[in-house]
């Protein structure tokens, strides 16, 4: 064979190889970086995400999938390794995926409330009641229905909860949507129902509701956020780096006040107080 012709051909395939690979690596530079958040419908509903991942994906490139469930959904998917990163509101059941080692960097974010709301007209006479367990007692008592989220969520566990502490078992007049919080917000106007639901959520949704505050501030009705990360080391397909980056942004300074003043200008009121770096006891304190 010519040797100028082989030199030629070693070149070219040479140029070709080095373009090629320019081109891969220029492709996976300018490709998104997908990360996978599962949170609650609260933190959806409310419009929270709507101000905090554009601020997240603007400062950090990532292209974030946030997929709104249940918080019992969440934490499967998270012990599934379907999620890069949690954002949920069921504290026990989020420390025993701590424990089994599946969460990790596990961090304090955020509380606001739980209230019952029912009809203006309060059939069941709970209005100004000053414990969950009594309210629900009163409301099965009477012919009034209650709407439950029945989704296994957070604000589903917490009801579940005040059932058992106020000792009954719920049936009867009593109908699980199996809905998000707006969805079965919206349920229990159209029935003239009770509900349990956070506070954000009825807030932003209330215009719309013919449903009233009628029990609220009961130390139990506390409603605590945390985020975490999905250990990367159990699932090779989980986004260490994104998951990672996710919950340095929901407790630094900056997003901590966005937090705290979420819901002021439009309600007269914040939707979440911000808790990055406190302690759950402290938050059980003060409530």
């Amino acid at each position: 064979m010519d040797k100028k012709l082989t030199k030629v051909s070693i070149i070219f395939l040479t140029v070709m190889l080095l373009i090629f690979n320019f081109g891969c690596a220029a492709e996976k530079q300018g490709a998104p970086k997908e990360l996978i958040l599962a949170t609650t419908t609260s933190t959806r509903d409310s419009g929270l995400l709507d101000e905090l991942v554009p601020m997240f994906e603007s400062k950090t490139g990532y292209d974030v999938k946030t997929i709104a469930v249940g918080t019992g959904n969440a934490l499967a998917m998270g012990r599934r390794g379907d999620a890069d990163v949690l954002f949920v509101h069921a504290p026990s059941a989020e420390q025993e995926l701590v424990e089994e080692g599946v969460g990790i960097n596990y961090e304090l974010v955020m509380h606001n409330d739980f209230i019952i709301v029912g009809p203006p007209g309060d059939p069941a006479g709970i209005r100004g009641l000053s414990t969950a367990p009594e309210a629900f007692s009163k409301i099965k008592n009477s012919p009034s229905l209650f709407v439950s989220r029945g989704d296994d969520s957070g604000t589903h566990k917490k009801e579940k909860s005040i059932w058992e502490e106020a000792g009954i078992q719920p049936g009867g007049n009593y109908q699980e949507t199996g809905s998000g919080m707006g969805e079965t917000l919206s349920i229990a106007s159209e029935k003239g129902a009770y509900t349990l639901t956070d506070r954000a959520t009825y807030l932003r949704n209330r215009e719309h509701l013919n449903l009233d505050i009628l029990v609220e501030g009961d130390p139990l009705l506390l409603n605590i956020y945390h985020v975490m990360q999905v250990n990367p080391e159990r699932f090779s397909r989980v986004n260490g780096p994104g998951g990672e980056a996710f919950v340095e942004f929901m407790v630094s300074p900056e997003v901590q006040r966005k937090i705290g003043d979420f819901g002021v200008q439009e309600f007269g009121q914040p939707l979440f107080f911000p808790d990055a770096g406190k302690k759950m006891e402290d938050l059980l304190k003060i409530n």
